[in-house]
């Protein structure tokens, strides 16, 4: 007659894993450390605050990531490359009009915030502000693929003598991040300031667009 394992000889699994039936919590921790982030800094969460947002153990974040520089490490590989990788994609689609390479990089970057409303908050935190964690990696990983890309097909558009003479390519670049990104991490802010119920990121993306297409239709100088 078979006789069963006693539960106290029975493998058990260490702490903080999770069990064969359980669900697989990567997302949903990479969630919870997204909102972390962009609520304290990348610098002042901690693992236990992260883990008590996601309604779990730190053990388990650690089953998981191991140690905070790796789950970092984790979000930018998992999240925010990828998400700035549709941006990437859509330059290259674009070709070399350049009314097709900024309407391409305005909504590009509606998508982006559409699908990933973290990011502008989290850019603005931990990119703009000084000692920001991801400053480097902003830097060094994404600004040679995407507003370098952007500012040298710009001027090669230039010189071919399909953009005006007097615009400055990288300026332009920046002040396509100023009417995109800006409006959408400060929305909180413009929301309560209009009494508006919500700032769309398509509402936002089409008023760019216009912006950039029309003008104000106002002679403002700025010649010198």
């Amino acid at each position: 007659m078979h006789k069963s394992t006693p539960p106290s000889r029975r493998r058990g699994r260490g702490a903080g894993r999770p069990g064969g039936d359980e669900p697989d919590l990567r997302e949903a921790l990479l969630d919870a450390a997204i909102a972390r982030f962009v609520k304290v800094g990348i610098g002042a969460a901690s693992l236990r605050s992260i883990a008590t947002g996601a309604g779990v153990t730190p053990a388990m974040l650690h089953y998981y990531f191991g140690d905070k520089d790796r789950l970092v490490q984790a979000m930018i590989e998992e999240r925010l490359l990828p998400a700035l990788g549709q941006m990437e994609a859509r330059l290259q689609s674009a070709g070399n009009d350049p009314a097709k390479l900024i309407e391409g990089f305005v909504r590009g970057i509606g998508d982006v915030i559409s699908s990933h409303p973290w990011l502008p908050p989290l850019w603005v935190r931990e990119v703009l502000c000084e000692g920001g964690a991801l400053r480097a990696v902003m830097r060094e990983q994404v600004a040679p693929r995407v507003p370098a890309v952007l500012a040298q097909r710009l001027a090669a558009a230039q010189a071919a003598g399909r953009m005006p003479a007097d615009l400055d390519p990288r300026l332009l670049v920046m002040s396509l991040v100023g009417l995109t990104l800006f409006p959408a991490a400060g929305a909180p802010v413009w929301q309560k300031m209009f009494d508006v119920q919500t700032l769309q990121p398509d509402v936002m993306i089409a008023h760019a667009l216009t912006l950039l297409s029309r003008g104000v239709q106002l002679d403002l100088g700025g010649r010198t």
